[in-house]
């Protein structure tokens, strides 16, 4: 018998039956803060060939705006975060101070460079310092405005704060921010956010919020949790409770919409002698829960299934840190890149190449253009055209209101409410001081947290094809 005929697509004596069982890739980020306090620490070139072939890092937070560093990064594929000084706020404020930081700090080394965020100041509420405070949401504005204008608006900008902003912050469904703060700072700037679709930066942190009854609490292990009365909510996590404490304060303004970023978090390796929860353990059972929180994607109770952008405090340990040891003792890595403990970063040796050494050596020789490929004039242009609209949106563009401040017109706070958070005041190129550890064990559970924050990307699950014949 003849066979039969063929019709359209199908095969000949054979149907080829082709089923993917496709896993979607899962890809959450997670960062960490690069500190330079330190006298032992490797070049930038290294750190950034390091990062790049040996870890799933894909972004950092720096606390300086400097050229080494930010040039180590051209060309890697991680995303930086960089800051400007708690005494760089006055002169931005105006657009000319704006306009001539930018051209300085983001046209050398953008796009070259992946800069995602500008943060302005480091925890400017904790300084009491009434100029910087009253200057703070006018200085964002003008940043944001000479950004856009030099073509950059997809670099967003936004300020670091620890969680003293907050009053009332446990039970979390009672928190609200600070009087006079949430009128004449918080609303203005969640506003600008809003509009820019930049995040609040919160630095979460746990560590500071334990003692010896709750560390199981701080440190998400089995608990009985804490019941939230308002809400009927039992926590068994510290963390979630302190970004849920953030989104009932940004509700009660009206902003719950706004993104929240985790700046800072972490838990050290060394502390006082005596005090209890505190060791490489420690450290790694928190920030491997950090990473798994994080990559989850399930949110905190108030915020379902919402992300994070979470960077992990910190890279190394940084020995000329001021304040008590714990500050000195965050690091994730020895300065010989030997990882302090494991919670599941690394990439597999088999699998990096090339080499670091090798690669460091390249960084370290290249210049900006042979390090990442494209010439020194795309990486400065445009800083000067200000007709320039290739990088701008409409809500960029719709969120740029002009600030009191670069009018002349500087806004007033209560000095009293400005100095209750206290602060060192501690300005450029510098990471905040921790509160000093005067017992054997930190603040109590429920005190305002401080945070820093750490980066790294959890490696997507490979799609599966399973391809079945079927012959007829």
């Amino acid at each position: 018998m003849a066979p039969p005929p063929r019709h359209g697509c199908m095969l000949r004596a054979e149907v080829v039956i082709c089923i993917f069982l496709v896993i979607a890739p899962f890809s959450m980020a997670i960062g960490v803060n690069y500190g330079t306090k330190g006298d032992n620490l490797p070049s930038p070139a290294k750190v950034a060939a390091f990062l790049v072939t040996r870890t799933n890092i894909d972004r950092v937070k720096l606390f300086d705006t400097k050229p080494d560093i930010i040039r180590a990064f051209a060309g890697t594929g991680i995303s930086v975060m960089v800051t400007a000084s708690n005494g760089d706020i006055p002169g931005l404020t105006t657009q000319n101070g704006a306009d001539a930081w930018v051209a300085t700090n983001i046209a050398p080394y953008y796009p070259a460079t992946d800069i995602s965020l500008v943060a302005v100041g480091n925890e400017i509420m904790d300084t009491a310092d009434k100029n910087l405070i009253s200057n703070l949401v006018p200085a964002m504005q003008t940043l944001k405005a000479a950004l856009v204008t030099a073509g950059y608006g997809k670099i967003r900008v936004s300020t670091p704060s620890s969680l003293g902003i907050l009053v009332d912050a446990q039970p979390p469904s009672a928190a609200r921010f600070r009087d006079v703060w949430d009128v004449a700072i918080f609303t203005p700037m969640l506003q600008f956010l809003r509009k820019t679709k930049s995040p609040l930066i919160v630095n979460t942190y746990p560590y500071f919020g334990y003692n010896g009854d709750t560390l199981p609490y701080a440190l998400a292990r089995p608990n009985p949790g804490v019941l939230d009365t308002g809400t009927g909510i039992t926590y068994t996590s510290m963390l979630e409770a302190q970004l849920d404490s953030v989104y009932s304060a940004m509700k009660k303004l009206g902003f719950e919409d706004v993104e929240i970023l985790v700046g800072e978090t972490g838990w050290p390796t060394k502390a006082m002698d005596g005090q209890i929860g505190v060791s490489p353990a420690e450290a790694a059972e928190y920030n491997k829960y950090l990473i798994g929180e994080v990559s989850s994607g399930s949110g905190t109770p108030l915020m379902p299934k919402r992300k994070f952008e979470t960077y992990i405090f910190a890279l190394f340990n940084e020995d000329l840190k001021p304040g008590p040891v714990a500050e000195r003792n965050f690091g994730m890595f020895q300065p010989d890149f030997t990882p302090m403990y494991d919670i599941g970063i690394m990439k597999d040796p088999v699998k990096t190449a090339p080499p670091m050494a090798a690669t460091a050596h390249a960084l370290e020789a290249a210049g900006p253009t042979e390090a990442n490929g494209s010439n020194s004039a795309k990486a400065s242009a445009p800083a000067g055209n200000k007709s320039s609209t290739n990088d701008r949106t409409p809500e960029e563009v719709e969120g740029l209101d002009t600030p009191s401040s670069a009018k002349g017109e500087p806004s007033e706070l209560d000095s009293s409410e400005a100095a209750a958070k206290g602060g060192d005041g501690e300005e450029e190129n510098s990471e905040k001081t921790k509160p000093k550890e005067e017992s054997a064990t930190p603040r109590a559970a429920g005190a305002a947290s401080e945070a820093t924050n750490f980066l790294f990307p959890i490696p997507c699950i490979l799609a599966v094809a399973l391809c079945l014949t079927v012959h007829v």
